[in-house]
């Protein structure tokens, strides 16, 4: 009978339990997880935008036919490394070309409001995923004024 007692921190665990078992262990690289984690955010955010690309059309069209302005938003966040990534999400509220009200007084649009009900305003983070600036698992960063 073998009694196999691990008593380590949960990362090294597998290569305590390797070396009690006499079996060779060695931990991936950490640049073959990051390739791994961008090659499945590349397949899946992909694949996300070929079935979702009529609903991101229709969308669009609708936030055009409801108010004027631009259909997309974007939004400053810090990502990994501290470098700042704007991330994309559709128009919510009424378009202000001075920027004078902050995001909570800001009117949403009958479109805006179902939107941002339903979830559907992230939609377009997919693109910010397929172009690296975010992962699917990580998508929301820091708020911008966080850290200005």
């Amino acid at each position: 009978m073998v009694k196999i007692v691990i008593r380590t921190h949960e990362t090294t665990a597998p290569l305590a339990l390797a070396r009690q078992l006499n079996i060779p262990w060695r931990f991936p690289s950490q640049t073959a997880v990051s390739r791994m984690r961008r090659l499945g955010d590349i397949a899946i955010a992909a694949a996300l935008l070929v079935m979702t690309f009529p609903l991101l059309l229709i969308i669009g069209v609708a936030i055009k036919c409801d108010s004027p302005g631009p259909v997309f938003e974007r939004h400053q966040r810090i990502a990994r490394g501290a470098r700042r990534v704007p991330l994309l999400t559709f128009r919510r509220a009424v378009h202000d070309p001075a920027d004078r009200l902050p995001a909570w007084a800001q009117k949403p649009t009958r479109i805006g409001a179902f939107l941002r009900y339903t979830r559907m305003d992230a939609l377009p983070q997919l693109i910010n995923a397929l172009r690296g600036d975010i992962s699917l698992l990580e998508a929301d960063g820091w708020p911008n004024p966080f850290w200005d």
